[in-house]
């Protein structure tokens, strides 16, 4: 990096400037990253969680189905709630009810998607956002990803919502284990970059590998490596959103995929702009991902 392109240090001062006043689960995520609370904080905290848990309904479901309700749990364990906050164990009760429903990804069998291991022979405890005659796509996920395919939507849906589960004591569930090992037993979805699963569908499964932790390690290391293997000279990936890789790569937190992201350091800051944001899309999120890669 020359001396006349901005650092990271100096990028990472953008954000803490963007996130100092939002009053937001991203603001406070933030500057608890930075160790700069602003005054006040603790009391928004608390105003945070009782505003997205009453947002959860009586049977656990937020409105918009299952990409709100999954990150919904995100974001109140992000904030520090566990399941002694009622809304808690609704939503997990709510997204463990979605498991190996109609409409779950896998569902029946056509040969092409066996020849992948991607049919109801080999994948079990997906969760469904709804019976196959609903169409979700295009769903717009909270990276700002937007998947426009049906099947590929139902996919990563799935894929938030065992992310979420794995962040409570369900992740110790049989049926959340069994979800869990089907993408890891995925045959061909780490062979070929750009074939059956596009590059953002593998690196959302790889997301809720990485959250798994010990859990299916070898699959992960190899998800891993995969994906760090078709990193290009500039940091990036053919073809993948760069936030979508940094939310993947920072779930599994390893030398090799911290590696990734300090090689993706300067693409990354090639992207920010002068009020510290990367784009209007998905604006406080993409910038908290990019945020927590740099400190990372």
């Amino acid at each position: 990096m020359s001396p006349a392109e901005p650092t990271p240090a100096e990028a990472v001062e953008k954000l803490a400037e963007y996130f100092r006043p939002l009053p937001t689960r991203q603001g406070v995520l933030a500057r608890r990253l930075l160790r700069r609370p602003a005054p006040g904080d603790a009391e928004l905290t608390v105003k945070l969680q009782r505003q997205l848990a009453a947002e959860v309904g009586p049977d656990g479901m937020v409105a918009g189905g299952l990409a709100f309700t999954a990150f919904r749990l995100i974001e109140l364990i992000e904030l520090g709630c566990d399941e002694e906050t009622p809304a808690v164990p609704r939503l997990i009760t709510w997204l463990l009810a979605q498991q190996d429903q109609p409409g779950a990804y896998g569902e029946s069998c056509v040969p092409t998607r066996h020849e992948q291991g991607a049919c109801e022979h080999y994948l079990a405890g997906f969760l469904s956002p709804g019976p196959l005659m609903i169409r979700v796509a295009p769903v717009t996920f909270p990276n700002g990803k937007v998947f426009r395919v049906e099947p590929a939507a139902r996919f990563a849906l799935s894929c938030l919502g065992l992310r979420a589960l794995q962040l409570t004591p369900a992740r110790t569930y049989a049926a959340v284990r069994r979800h869990l090992s089907s993408l890891a037993k995925l045959k061909n979805a780490w062979v070929t970059w750009d074939g059956f699963f596009p590059p953002d569908l593998l690196l959302t499964a790889l997301t809720a590998l990485g959250t798994a932790g010990d859990l299916e390690r070898s699959a992960t290391a190899a998800a891993t490596s995969f994906v760090v293997a078709h990193q290009n000279s500039e940091g990036e990936w053919p073809g993948a959103d760069l936030f979508v890789a940094l939310e993947a790569l920072l779930a599994v937190g390893s030398p090799e995929a911290l590696g990734a992201i300090h090689r993706s350091l300067r693409c990354l800051i090639e992207r920010q702009r002068a009020d510290g944001s990367f784009g209007p899309a998905a604006q406080q999120e993409r910038a908290l991902i990019a945020l927590r890669g740099l400190v990372a």
